[in-house]
């Protein structure tokens, strides 16, 4: 199953697709940032991270997103702009008929980094090792690398 991991943003929006087999190994197939102009208006930025997410998801073929929560410690403006980015990832991802999966940042670091507090420096070196990348991803591309990897190691309910 591929999955696309994505950390949503109304100025860079990270994502990472990763391959996982039926035993649960993880293969890396590509990350990067969808960037937007920083001082355009929201939608414009919006409509822009959206285009290439939809070409993201035609050209690797995902059979699942997986998505951060907003982090409610932000201001409540950045809040706002973050729900708004989020809100284009699942639009995009409901028109390509993708189900979509959110776990919040603790859960993220805590299938990936063993520590559901660790630092985000921390958690992108656990996702690079886990997927036997020799560099370390852009910020918001480990981010999102994070968060697919913690979809793939969600426990199997019983």
């Amino acid at each position: 199953m591929r999955i696309l991991g994505v950390d949503p943003g109304s100025r860079r929006c990270g994502y990472a697709v990763i391959e996982v087999d039926s035993a649960g190994d993880c293969t890396y197939v590509e990350c990067g940032v969808l960037g937007a102009a920083e001082r355009a208006p929201l939608e414009d930025r919006l409509a822009e991270i959206t285009r290439d997410l939809h070409q993201v998801i035609a050209e690797l073929a995902p059979g699942v997103v997986a998505v951060e929560d907003v982090f409610s410690g932000r201001n409540a403006r950045s809040a706002l702009a973050l729900a708004h980015a989020r809100g284009a990832v699942f639009a995009v991802a409901g028109t390509a008929g993708l189900r979509v999966c959110s776990y919040p940042p603790a859960v993220v670091k805590k299938r990936v980094a063993g520590n559901g507090r660790a630092p985000k420096e921390q958690v992108a070196r656990m996702a690079a090792m886990l997927v036997q990348l020799r560099e370390l991803p852009q910020a918001d591309a480990a981010d999102a690398l994070a968060v697919a990897l913690a979809h793939a190691r969600e426990p199997v309910p019983r």
